[in-house]
């Protein structure tokens, strides 16, 4: 299926001689393709470069040779410090005049930070990692490509701990509920999440509901481990097996912290964004929280807008009276999140309600909006990107069209 491959990255690329390479061949079945985000002027995709570099060099001379391609795309405005930047890359790369490409492909992967290696198989399009600097780190050979997924308990197996220095076996975490909670004490905001986490673990237990929690770390030194995790009451997995902790971080794609990742019985994953939905639901009356297709815009929902491309209805509304705003929206919310789940691929856009209260008021002033309402609205903050629809009034089928639209590449961006 090379037609996908060249509608994502074009016909051509480039190489570091600036001679053009066909995309097309790049996606052969079978093929690996990861994509390299990042810039000339990054002093971490300085030192990523050249680790990506050696990697390659090593993979290209093994058995999978042809099976694993690299194409950059760059963020640099500049042409002469990226032409000295691709000159040190032995794969291929976005030219540097596809400006609206790069754009499009930054926020199609939601790319929030740099350097980013992502793994897709070439011909589907589907993601094998979001963590590409991990596996390298992690097999620098590359004898386990293709880095397929593993099952939960692959990746968690072994033992646990708990501050008490008691152990138990990740096997019998079986039957649970779990959180996945990635979280370092030198990182503010997680320390804030772990007093909230705590409160919310001990109402689910005492509820009688089968709920665990593994802390995953990323403290940069035991003692400080110790320290952080002697507040938690629950289990995690060793400091000392930091190849679990990475195989972790690996396979559910982790961005940044705190992130908690809630599981259902089976070890499947209910929703990524567990930290929003504890903070939504201090009762816990919503447990496991299962994702809502459409999310009220409040100050804990407010840090999912920076995830990705988020639909926004603005009405003239007060909190309790949105609840038809939800409803004109649920359909075409409901229908995109089947679709990419039937593809195994997470929704390109979360959807959002509106009303009037001082989040809102900011948000509109951030993002420059008019003051109009109802008005619909799709936001990509990591894009400074906005797209909007200022209508007299706003139907389901107006909503499908938008979003539509959106995903076809059909609007043109303002800037934010």
């Amino acid at each position: 299926m090379a037609g996908p491959l060249c509608e994502l990255l074009g016909e051509r690329l480039t190489d570091r001689h600036q001679a053009d390479v066909e995309s097309s061949p790049l996606g052969s079945d079978g093929r690996l393709l990861a994509l390299y985000f990042g810039c000339s002027w990054s002093a971490p995709c300085q030192q990523f470069n050249a680790a990506l570099a050696d990697f390659y060099g090593r993979f290209k001379q093994g058995e999978n040779a042809d099976k694993l391609e690299v194409v950059f795309v760059s963020s640099d405005e500049e042409l002469k410090p990226w032409q000295e930047f691709v000159g040190q890359m032995p794969w291929p790369v976005l030219p540097f005049q596809e400006k609206e490409r790069k754009t499009k492909l930054w926020s199609k992967f939601k790319v929030t930070n740099i350097p980013t290696l992502i793994f897709m198989e070439a011909s589907s399009g589907r993601i094998v990692s979001r963590d590409g600097q991990l596996i390298i780190r992690d097999d620098p050979l590359g004898s386990e490509f293709p880095w397929g997924p593993k099952s939960f308990g692959e990746v968690m197996a072994g033992s646990l701990v708990k501050h008490s220095g008691q152990t138990v076996n990740s096997a019998d975490l079986g039957g649970s509920y779990l959180g996945i909670y990635f979280s370092a004490h030198w990182c503010p905001p997680c320390r804030s999440l772990t007093r909230v986490l705590v409160e919310i673990y001990r109402k689910i237990k005492e509820s009688g509901q089968k709920f665990e929690i593994v802390f995953v770390s990323a403290d940069r030194s035991e003692d400080s481990y110790k320290q952080y995790f002697s507040e938690m009451p629950w289990t995690a997995v060793p400091y000392t097996d930091e190849a679990r902790r990475s195989r972790l971080n690996r396979h559910y794609g982790i961005q940044g912290i705190p992130t908690l990742i809630i599981l259902d019985q089976e070890g499947r994953i209910i929703t990524r964004q567990g930290r929003a939905a504890v903070l939504n639901d201090m009762d816990c009356k919503e447990f496991p929280w299962h994702p809502k297709p459409v999310l009220e815009l409040t100050e804990s929902t407010a840090m999912q807008l920076n995830e990705g491309p988020c639909l926004v209805l603005f009405v003239d509304s007060e909190e309790e009276e949105l609840e038809p705003a939800k409803q004109l929206i649920q359909p075409i919310a409901e229908k995109i999140l089947s679709e990419y789940k039937a593809k195994e691929e997470d929704a390109p856009l979360l959807f959002f309600v509106a009303g009037e209260d001082d989040m809102t008021e900011s948000l509109r002033d951030f993002t420059n909006l008019p003051e109009s309402a109802p008005l619909l609205t799709i936001l990509d903050m990591s894009q400074r990107a906005k797209y909007v629809k200022d209508v007299e009034e706003i139907t389901p089928a107006i909503v499908e069209e938008f979003v539509r639209a959106f995903l076809k590449e059909k609007l043109k961006p303002e800037p934010i």
